[in-house]
């Protein structure tokens, strides 16, 4: 297969790599201006490129008719396909990159925001007992947990638990803590040491979308365990931007650990909740994966974590 290349990277049939990975952003943060800030560029270049992809692929990807931006129909449809062809080609590169310049294998790591302490001691192990191998921490979404894991854009991922994909491995459980309640620090509710379950009626909860429904019972509740109503708030992408609604007093979240390293984290305030079961983390990885670094890994985990 022949293709041309610029400054900016190599193309298939035309297309620039540049081009596939800006819209895989776009498709995750849905907002131009963060996409170009990941990547370096300005926003009218990272228009550019997924518009020059809509050229070249002869049908619209975005709809931005709304409010907000959002994926059009055939958009979506791009998304499913790429996704998995990309991380694997995305793998297989790294791959052998690290095997020319080191002969060290790669172990990609997913984690939700910053690297607990823990975890990175747990990875320290891993890699002092495996010289051959490294561990590479990708930040692995909020709203698709899972779907790096399946396109191989990473071998394992530490994610909130419940999961219950067939297709995925729960390896060990750690860092188990009461759910906390994120309230606005000045909200009324976050001078007491704990919040009762049923008290979570009285202020909407904010879920983050796309994210699978049994996970979303368990987080954002739609009832109390005697039946109040638990109104929702508007979705959001992520955690980052669900604490910004949160410091802004449009609602409250249901978490897990720390807020630490987070942009509104001082203007938050996380309240314990009684009547809830403990939340806990997870190492995560595909059912039948290849990496022979993820048993290694896991390893480590049960030793230092569980």
């Amino acid at each position: 297969m022949r293709g041309t290349s610029n400054a900016e990277g190599g193309s298939v049939r035309g297309i620039e790599i540049r081009e596939l990975e800006c819209f895989l952003l776009v498709a995750e943060e849905l907002h131009f201006g963060r996409v170009a800030m990941r990547l370096g560029l300005s926003v009218e270049r990272a228009r550019e490129l997924v518009e020059r992809l809509e050229h070249r692929i002869g049908a619209p990807l975005l709809d931005t008719s709304g409010e907000r931006l959002r994926l059009s129909p055939f958009g979506e449809e791009f998304l499913a396909s790429l996704r998995p062809a990309y991380g694997a080609l995305v793998s297989v590169l790294e791959d052998a990159r690290d095997r020319a310049s080191s002969g060290r294998r790669m172990v990609r790591l997913g984690f939700p925001g910053p690297m607990r302490d823990p975890v990175a001691r747990a990875v320290k192990v891993f890699e002092e007992r495996s010289p051959e191998a490294r561990v590479e921490v990708v930040e692995n979404p909020l709203d698709d947990p899972f779907g790096p894991l399946r396109d191989g854009r990473v071998d394992a991922a530490v994610v909130l638990l419940p999961v219950r994909e067939r297709d995925l491995v729960v390896g060990p459980v750690f860092d188990r803590q009461p759910q906390r309640l994120a309230v606005a620090a000045d909200h009324p509710l976050a001078a007491r040491e704990s919040v009762g379950v049923e008290d979570m009626a009285r202020v909407p909860l904010i879920p983050v979308r796309r994210t699978p429904d049994h996970w979303l019972r368990v987080h954002a509740p739609t009832q109390t365990p005697l039946g109040k109503t638990i109104q929702q708030q508007d979705s959001v992408d992520g955690l980052d931007d669900g604490l910004r609604q949160v410091a802004l007093k449009r609602g409250a979240m249901l978490l897990c650990g720390s807020v630490d390293g987070y942009e509104s984290a001082e203007d938050v305030a996380l309240v314990p909740v009684a009547g809830l079961p403990a939340s806990s983390f997870g190492l995560v990885w595909p059912r039948g994966g290849r990496n022979p670094g993820v048993p290694a890994l896991a390893a480590a985990f049960f030793e230092v974590l569980v």
